[in-house]
């Protein structure tokens, strides 16, 4: 017989937010960028770095399925899991599968380095990020070419992780969209829920992240 099924929450919704948010945001920085709205690729940037600082800290205090310690594997597990991939079975994962959670410290960590050489990075022109006064103009010209180097990083990255979820759609059966949207998917009724932590200390988290970098452009 089948297993019996349930409808169970596996991503809360600070750690949803965090997603899409961050997903609008570089859609944003690379629109701005491209069209030489510097000032707001720069509000861009900021936002963005405080929602890597939400992460980082989220990663440590948050739900189960946010957590580093939970989803983050090691390289041989997440070859282990891909050597399965053409396999097809019921998805039973609560959260990131083992590759999925080594994507996510890869896109975490090039997403630091974006904004960390942003704060360096100037325009050429009249604008420069609230670090480039600390180095000489050659070198913040250079690191403006490691900002503009790694975005394409960061482009290819995304490819890849839309790839990653067609391939699971269509081969596996498996939609990873949907659970990042509404939150659930359907597990084995035997499987134990993850514990969700508070909304509440999520928005705290995310309010002292934003006062920091707010505080930081002000008074640097």
């Amino acid at each position: 017989m089948r297993e019996q099924t349930r409808w169970t929450k596996v991503w809360d919704a600070p750690t949803r937010l965090f997603h899409w948010t961050l997903a609008a945001l570089i859609v944003a920085a690379y629109v701005t960028a491209e069209n030489g709205w510097i000032d707001w690729h720069f509000r861009c940037g900021y936002t963005i770095l405080a929602l890597l600082l939400f992460r980082l800290a989220w990663g440590i205090v948050g739900s189960d399925t946010s957590r580093f310690g939970r989803f983050v594997k090691s390289p041989v597990a997440a070859l282990r899991h891909l050597a399965h991939f053409p396999r097809r079975e019921a998805d039973t994962e609560i959260g990131h599968n083992a590759a999925g959670g080594l994507m996510v410290l890869v896109m975490l960590a090039v997403l630091c380095i974006q904004v960390g050489t942003g704060l360096f990075a100037n325009d050429g022109v009249f604008t420069e990020g609230p670090l480039a006064r600390f180095v000489s103009g050659d070198r913040s010209e250079q690191i403006t070419g490691w900002h503009v180097f790694n975005f394409n990083l960061i482009l290819g990255l995304i490819v890849l992780h839309v790839l990653a979820i067609l391939a699971y759609a269509v081969v596996k059966r498996h939609d990873l969209v949907r659970p990042m949207v509404t939150g659930r998917k359907r597990l084995p009724a035997s499987m134990p829920a993850p514990r969700m932590a508070s909304a509440l200390r999520a928005a705290a988290i995310f309010a002292v992240a934003a006062g920091a970098v707010y505080a930081f452009i002000t008074f640097i």
